[in-house]
């Protein structure tokens, strides 16, 4: 090879050199936003997501955060941020979860830089993958709630209490880090209330640090004055939507932590075999690690995400048993940062070798595979609502649906205008439609009003729809709409402005 040749040929080889270690980040991003974004309107939104186009946004954001005091549980910030987003693009399915899913692939280059202050590239790499197809962190990727932004800000916490603890505790590098803690943090906890269980014992560790103590403590301040800013906020929302919790048994919810991880949120349909089957090569690559013996620096790595998982899961846990129950697994999502970092640290353990490498990849497939399934699967993914409402645009205009009460928001988005019809008060219209899923209840098919015929029943992947039709309008009550459901549980009944009208109209006649 000439010389001439050969000096065009090396920046080339430079220029591969640089890029070669950030190209599984790259990649693994590039993966993250494909598994996102590519299904992101796929499925239906459920209650929650579609109770906030329905109920909270406005045209105001005055009239926003009024909503938010008085019908949600959740800190103001991601109202804020969705208020603003739907101002733009509007309040279709992908528009409302967008704000989640670019928060979910955001995560994945900081879960990187997590695992790489524990520990290694290997377990950068690893943290990364394992966040990236995860199936917990990509349902909640896709869901227009602010648990994705929570994912966010607490890992980036998470990965500015890893730098502080870690640069020269006099240098500036070391004030810079603590700052975006701090700032980071006050983010988290303006998103999710449960974000103080992570933060604490960051800010423990770090104020217990002769060497660092002027600036964590400074840091704490910060993080003070935020939490007793959001004590009025917290007082007047009193625990909105809360009472299904401890409905839940409590062993059923301890259970659903690990399951949730595994097999991400309806995960419990495919049984605790599947569940095994993805739990084995963490297992074994947790034992396989820990057996050949972690060097000093993944020690101290696995302790630090072992501390702040713990911190995350049990002290809820432990407010439970003081009387504060608040412990929905889902409000645990956070926590399976430091969760996802242990196990990246300790399944790439530098003496581990190539079977750490190898049982890595088998935990990534395993995500990846269950991530997949919930694509395919109508069965794992939320109600189909959406489905349902195109079943019921095929009905009379005068007609009255009934529902369960996770059915009334969305049915009310999916077939706006509806409205739920006052108690006390009658509708003359000639269909009913009752709507709901298994169990039924028992003499379900009879009429819920004389006059009224079973006209057709159809199930829409779990969602069961019955149809009473009657030949002329005829007046039905409330509360024997109420009363005649298909499924045992709160009923919603919905009308349309038309019904509405008429039924004030009478109303006035009268």
């Amino acid at each position: 090879m000439s010389v001439a040749a050969h000096a065009g040929t090396a920046p080339v080889v430079r220029a591969r050199r640089r890029a070669a270690p950030w190209w599984p980040l790259l990649a693994l991003t590039a993966l993250a936003a494909a598994l996102r974004f590519s299904t992101l309107g796929l499925q239906s939104l459920w209650y929650d997501e579609a109770f906030t186009p329905v109920h909270v946004l406005h045209a105001s954001l005055g009239a926003t955060l009024h909503a938010v005091v008085h019908s949600e549980n959740t800190p103001p910030l991601w109202y804020v941020l969705e208020w603003a987003l739907t101002r733009v693009l509007g309040t279709g399915a992908v528009a409302l979860r967008l704000l989640s899913a670019l928060a979910g692939v955001a995560t994945v280059p900081v879960a990187f830089a997590i695992g790489r202050e524990l520990s290694s590239r290997r377990a950068a790499i690893a943290c990364a993958a394992f966040v990236a197809v995860n199936p917990l962190f990509v349902w909640y990727s896709q869901e227009a709630r602010a648990y994705a932004l929570f994912v966010l800000f607490a890992a980036l916490a998470m990965l500015y209490f890893l730098r502080a603890r870690r640069d020269p505790p006099r240098g500036a590098r070391s004030w810079m880090d603590m700052a975006a803690f701090a700032a980071c943090g006050s983010l988290a906890l303006l998103t999710h209330y449960f974000a103080v269980f992570l933060l604490a014992p960051m800010v423990l560790w770090l104020a217990f640090d002769r060497d660092r103590r002027r600036s964590a403590l400074a840091a704490a301040g910060a993080l003070s004055i935020v939490c007793l800013a959001l004590l009025p906020l917290i007082s007047a929302q009193g625990g909105h939507g809360t009472q299904w919790i401890g409905q839940w048994a409590l062993s059923s919810r301890l259970q659903a932590i690990p399951q949730y991880y595994l097999t991400s949120y309806y995960g419990a349909a495919l049984g605790h075999g599947v569940e095994l089957l993805v739990a084995l090569p963490i297992i074994a690559g947790l034992g396989f690690g820990l057996w050949r013996v972690l060097t000093p620096r993944e020690e101290r790595g696995a302790l630090i995400a072992l501390a702040l998982a713990a911190g995350g899961i049990l002290l809820p846990i432990l407010l439970v048993a003081l009387g504060a129950d608040y412990l929905a697994p889902r409000n645990l999502v956070a926590a399976m940062i430091p969760v996802t970092a242990l196990i990246a640290v300790v399944v790439t353990a530098q003496r581990s070798g190539r079977a750490g490498a190898v049982l890595a990849g088998l935990i990534a497939i395993a995500f990846i595979a269950i991530t997949v399934d919930v694509d395919l699967s109508p069965r794992l993914q939320r109600g189909d609502w959406s489905g349902l409402a195109r079943a019921l645009r095929r009905g009379a205009q005068d007609r009255v649906i009934t529902t369960v009460e996770l059915g009334a928001a969305p049915l009310e988005y999916y077939l706006a205008p509806l409205h739920n019809l006052p108690r006390g008060t009658s509708v003359s219209v000639v269909e009913i439609d009752e709507t709901g899923y298994a169990p039924l209840r028992p003499g379900a098919a009879g009429p819920p009003a004389p006059g009224f015929r079973l006209a057709g029943i159809s199930d829409t992947h779990g969602l069961i729809l019955y149809r009473f039709l009657s030949p002329v309008a005829r007046s039905v009550s409330e509360a024997t709409l109420r009363r005649h459901v298909i499924t045992p549980a709160h009923p919603e009944v919905l009308v349309s402005e038309r019904v509405s009208a008429e039924h004030e109209a009478l109303k006035r006649d009268a």
